[in-house]
């Protein structure tokens, strides 16, 4: 992997300062970090260059991460003795994990990626990157060399899926290695340079008890909302971006009968199944010419045809609304999909323009008898102020009075106050109501724990 050695001149040693009279003041453990920091940096910048001039780049990135690794600690120690840096082991460690992530990695969103607490990170130029942090957006000191430098790593990041993003094409959808969604914008579109936001992929499986410890959901919602996914209801989840709507539906999804056969269908794929028997597809953007796309309609029209138990879409945004709603009209109980809404009365509002998309010609009436139909069940998510994401309601779909579907709200979180730690304090309320699914329950022998989670919560 290694070429042609190049001795090039020492780095000038560091003068001592003059002495002081008196005692001098001990350092704090910031400036000492501090300074630290600034010593990797340039030992960073002098070694890189170095490296690049004794390396077969393009080879070095096609070893297995490992091998790079070792041989770039052997080169790495080489250099810096070689050039008498003043670098301990950690030091030259810490630097050759960097240079690792920056020939084979995404360079300086590797350590956010492998931050457990970062949930999103998002990139807006070269100089300002952010993360969020339990539900709160914090900016980090994470900084790329310049406008090309972050544009190679967007380019690796999209080549790595297939997919392409140029001026003619300056946006893309993409996914990383370990399932997190990405979304890249460039110039001109993007005008302080390139943008990227990472949703990151969860390695921990989030089920409902797991929200109902982190406080998304009381024990009574969840036994609802475990009810609901068994007894094979049709549910839509409702929410703004980042408000929980992916992961709650991956929660919902762990009650799914092992026996199923389900389709997944998604932009970029996200989506963590645990069952044996799941399909996934994702959409397909246009080529070069324009061509050759694979809209999200087409997968759901093709899903049809591969006899599914249930089908799960990632998110409902466009025409695909119609035949996700005449799937769940023809024997496809139990599918969920997400969408963007602030209320469940939104919701359907959001379905009828989607379904219009689709076709113009559907009366409205047509439209709302399909939807009331389809859908069981509406679950609205919301992150909250104090950056924690919760349920706010779950709303049964009952039917039609007129041209108007009937809603009947089963819970909503109900604000009471705020905690000293800034934590809002809340109910999840159940409303005074008999589910009008209540009988399909009783079909699954669920009734009675239905209505004790019903009866339980209200009083």
């Amino acid at each position: 992997m290694f070429g042609r050695r190049t001795q090039l001149p020492a780095a000038p040693a560091a003068r001592d300062p003059a002495p002081r009279p008196g005692r001098l003041p001990t350092p704090s453990a910031e400036r000492l970090e501090a300074g630290r920091g600034e010593r990797v940096e340039r030992a960073f910048e002098l070694v890189q260059d170095l490296l690049y001039e004794r390396l077969d780049a393009s080879a070095a990135a096609k070893l297995p991460r490992d091998e790079l690794r070792r041989q770039l600690q052997e080169l790495v120690a080489e250099i810096v003795g070689e050039h008498r840096l003043s670098l301990t082991s950690r030091e030259q460690q810490e630097l050759c994990e960097r240079l690792v992530d920056d020939m084979v990695g995404l360079g300086p969103l590797e350590p956010l990626l492998r931050d457990e607490t970062v949930t999103d990170i998002m990139v807006n130029g070269p100089e300002k990157v952010y993360v969020e942090r339990r539900g709160k957006l914090q900016l980090t000191e994470v900084r790329f060399r310049d406008h090309q430098h972050l544009m190679n790593v967007a380019q690796r990041i999209v080549t790595r899926v297939g997919r392409r993003i140029d001026e003619t094409s300056p946006i893309c959808d993409a996914r990383l290695a370990d399932g997190s969604r990405v979304n890249i914008i460039i110039p001109p579109l993007a005008i302080d340079g390139c943008a990227i936001s990472i949703r990151k992929f969860s390695r921990q499986r989030i089920t409902l008890d797991t929200m109902v410890r982190q406080g998304n959901v009381s024990d009574a919602l969840a036994k609802v909302l475990k009810i609901a996914a068994a007894c094979r209801l049709n549910i839509v989840i409702s929410g703004g971006t980042g408000s929980g709507k992916t992961t709650l539906l991956n929660a919902l999804s762990q009650l799914i009968d092992p026996g199923e056969r389900i389709i997944t269908i998604e932009d970029a794929a996200e989506l963590q199944l645990q069952q044996p028997h799941v399909v996934r597809l994702e959409t397909r953007p246009p080529n070069l010419e324009g061509e050759g796309e694979i809209t999200m309609r087409d997968l759901v029209r093709n899903a049809l045809r591969m006899r599914p138990d249930r089908i799960i879409c990632g998110e409902v945004r466009g025409a695909e609304a119609l035949d996700m709603l005449q799937a769940m009209n023809t024997g496809h109980d139990g599918s969920m999909c997400t969408l963007h809404a602030n209320s469940p009365r939104e919701a359907i509002v959001r379905l009828e323009n989607m379904v219009t998309m689709a076709t113009a010609t559907l009366p409205t009436r047509a439209i709302r008898t399909q939807i009331v139909g389809a859908v069981n069940l509406i679950i609205q998510v919301a992150r909250m102020r104090d950056g924690i994401r919760r349920v706010t309601r779950v709303t049964e779909i009952v039917g039609m009075e007129g041209e108007v579907v009937t809603l009947q709200d089963l819970f909503s979180y109900e604000y009471q106050g705020e905690a000293p730690d800034g934590t809002l304090i809340g109910t999840f309320r159940a409303a005074p109501v008999r589910p009008k699914f209540v009988k399909r329950a009783a079909y699954y022998g669920l009734d009675r724990a239905l209505m004790a989670a019903m009866t339980g919560a209200a009083s």
